[in-house]
């Protein structure tokens, strides 16, 4: 099986999504312009095909290993990781106050989708810690950004998020976990986490865990969650790093798939915490490191899907099975029907995948870099309402293409040494962890939608109006005006029928993505066409496929939407029992 960083792609993609005032001079996106983002993804490329690829396999059939509270990652992967800390691959998006590059989060994006092809159980330690940098940078004090904060961006120290607990999965109101005050402004935390990603392993001399737990008199519900900063290793009279803070792993997960990766059980014991952020307020604290990684673990959806188009089509070019129409002797497979019809769908939901993520990506940077505030804030709500989708619908992606990869590979496929099933065991996660794709329909249709009374979405289907109104393609123009009805419908059920609009949230947000992204696709061909870029007819390929084969389903999902959701409620009473 193989993969070659599509760095043609990734930067169309990047400028696509940038759009191009924003590498002039003043511009959101100027720091990436002459060459930079091109010359960063190439060395990123050669990083992560020579040294996180090999590696791959090894952390699957190896895997973590846990031995008397310690946990030891694959053979090779501390030199891997020693070798991306000095690369300064961890610190591309962090705050040069801190170590940092202060580069856009759409090159980090695009950098983060490479890790991921190459080896996403790798990849998973410093999505963590970027999403603890983000937290850190947002709420810490002072003092704790003075001596933590340059330790995580330069990657010698890690970070984690530790929410679940075994009672409480995704619903925090139910967290146990509890913290005492110390007369010095530090904490007592104790209480159990589980699921808990890299919170013990090898790679770096000290882990730093943010924990969310309750105060005695805290209120009820997730009013009343703190956020706490618990190092593994505190500071002893000399400064050094070396007490051992009085928290644990109790083990770690045998899962389906990313072996390499180790899933901890933490429990802590009167351990010492430090205060992030505002006492009550946890939540809010931990909602900036969550939503960085939502959008890391919708380009996790994307990587996996490219890897396993990539290793699909390679794969069906070479192997030679019955006629194709017309053919006079054995046709190799990627000359049926059926099967240019699977590779195709991979190719183009992958691609329209990307596009909402970096899409996603880019919007962040504006809300952050735009002088007028006006602007800003526009870009912060697009960012808000585009997160639940990109991170959805491309790990539902990941898990469809990688599934198509099998189908492709026929019983060949299903067979571990091809390693075609490594990347669907790998990918079926992603749907779940960081919010289930269930948590972001809700979110978006619960809470995004409602931004500024709804403008936000209607600023977003006014856009893909105007793209679709310039195609060819009927449907993308049926597609966006689905959405536009289905909006109405939904904003009103969340109001006035909750349930319904609950039941019908799922599809929304499918519905939602295939508008988007046909649109997007559409975009960045007719784009592509008018710079002659090499890739020009691939990308119309792609955008047709997409109009004609994917996005003809808007109107049955908008159908879905509204009048499929009472048949959800009426059996509700048939499951329950």
């Amino acid at each position: 099986m193989t993969y070659r960083t599509p760095l043609q792609d990734l930067i169309f993609s990047l400028r696509l999504a940038a759009g191009r005032e924003a590498f002039d001079a003043g511009g959101v996106h100027a720091d990436i312009a002459g060459g930079l983002a091109e010359q960063t993804l190439e060395e990123a490329a050669k990083f992560a095909e020579g040294q996180l690829l090999p590696l791959d396999r090894i952390g699957d059939r190896v895997g973590s290993r846990f031995t008397e509270g310690a946990v030891a990652t694959p053979p090779g992967w501390r030199d891997a990781y020693d070798q991306w800390r000095a690369g300064g691959w961890n610190a591309i998006a962090a705050d040069p106050a801190h170590g940092g590059m202060g580069l856009p989060a759409l090159l980090n994006a695009a950098c983060t989708e490479i890790w991921n092809a190459t080896n996403i159980a790798f990849a998973l330690c410093p999505l963590l810690s970027h999403g603890g940098i983000e937290a850190l940078e947002s709420h810490a004090s002072d003092a704790l950004k003075a001596t933590y904060l340059a330790r995580i961006v330069s990657g010698e120290w890690t970070a984690t998020m530790n929410l679940t607990e075994p009672q409480a999965g995704s619903d925090l109101a139910l967290l146990r976990t509890r913290a005492e005050r110390n007369a010095d402004g530090s904490y007592r935390i104790s209480g159990q986490k589980i699921f808990i990603t890299y919170g013990e392993h090898d790679l770096a001399n000290n882990i730093l865990h943010l924990v969310l737990a309750r105060l005695p008199d805290a209120p009820p519900g997730v009013k009343g969650i703190s956020l706490f900063l618990a190092p593994k290793f505190l500071p002893d009279d000399a400064g050094a790093f070396t007490r051992r803070n009085a928290l644990r792993c109790a083990g770690i997960e045998h899962k389906l798939g990313i072996h390499g990766s180790p899933t901890c059980t933490m429990i802590y014991e009167d351990a010492t915490g430090f205060l992030i952020g505002e006492e009550n307020n946890g939540l809010a604290c931990m909602f900036t490191m969550m939503n960085n990684a939502r959008l890391s673990v919708g380009v996790q959806g994307v990587a996996l899907a490219e890897r396993a188009t990539q290793a699909a089509l390679a794969y069906a070019r070479e192997r030679r099975q019955g006629r194709a129409p017309g053919a006079s002797d054995t046709s190799a497979i990627v000359e049926h029907p059926d099967v240019a019809r699977m590779l195709l769908t991979m190719a183009s939901l992958t691609a329209a995948a990307r596009a909402i993520c970096f899409e996603t990506a880019a919007s962040i940077d504006r809300a952050r870099r735009e002088t007028d505030p006006a602007r800003a804030m526009e870009a912060d709500e697009r960012a808000g309402l585009l997160t639940p989708v990109a991170k959805a619908f491309s790990t539902d992606i990941g898990n469809e293409a990688t599934s198509l990869a099998v189908q492709v590979y026929g019983g060949m496929g299903y067979i571990e040494e091809t390693g075609v099933a490594q990347l669907m065991r790998d990918a079926r996660i992603c749907a779940i962890y960081e919010g289930t794709n269930g948590i972001q329909a809700i979110d978006l249709a619960g809470r995004k939608l409602a931004m500024s009374g709804g403008a936000a979405v209607r600023r977003e289907i006014a856009d893909m109006r105007a793209i679709a109104a310039e195609s060819d393609y009927a449907a993308l123009a049926e597609a966006v005006e689905a959405l536009a009805q289905a909006s109405v419908f939904m904003a009103k059920a969340m109001k006035e029928a909750p349930a319904q609009g609950l039941a019908g949230a799922t599809p929304y947000l499918r519905l939602f993505a295939l508008a988007r992204g046909g649109t997007l696709l559409e975009k960045g061909a007719r784009l592509a066409c008018r710079e002659n870029d090499p890739n020009a007819a691939r990308y119309e390929t792609l955008s047709h496929f997409f109009a004609k084969n994917i996005a003809v389903a808007a109107p049955g999902l908008a159908r879905m939407v509204m009048e499929g959701a009472a048949s959800v409620t009426e059996a509700r009473s048939v499951l329950v029992g």
